[in-house]
């Protein structure tokens, strides 16, 4: 953040860093940012919510042995992606015109951490369940 000089960054977790008062992750900042914007629109939360598309997230794991190269299983279901958007910044992300897919590389437990989201809590759900089955045929 101090590289790019980000004004703001943060985390799903709801860790939020704001640089002009401090960079460890701050959810109180996060809340206080919040409540800010909704006085300066004047409107309540569930009418700040109506102005956005419903989407359902779901988040799920697949453990591994300590003997799995989990770069390689990552590599793999990229490559057979490569027609989609792909993003490798935090992992493998992966874009579908109404969904998404990330695969996550734990940096301190032998797991895949699988996040998608989609317009329904079916089709998201769908989704990781089709990555971990992509995932195990690496393993």
């Amino acid at each position: 953040m101090k590289e790019k000089k980000a004004v703001i960054g943060g985390e799903g977790n709801g860790g939020i860093i704001l640089p002009e008062l401090h960079y460890g992750r701050d959810a109180l900042v996060g809340i206080s940012l919040f409540l800010t914007h909704l006085s300066k629109l004047d409107i309540s939360c569930s009418q700040l919510r109506k102005k956005y598309t419903d989407y359902y997230m779901s988040k799920e794991k697949v453990e591994l042995s300590d003997d799995i190269n989990v770069d390689y299983i990552i590599d793999n279901v990229m490559e057979k992606y490569l027609n989609e958007k792909i993003n490798t910044i935090d992992g493998l992300k992966i874009d579908f015109v109404d969904s998404w897919v990330q695969l996550r590389k734990s940096n301190t437990e032998p797991i895949i951490r699988i996040y998608s989201e989609a317009k329904s809590q079916k089709i998201a759900d769908e989704l990781s369940k089709k990555f971990i089955n992509e995932i195990k045929r690496f393993i």
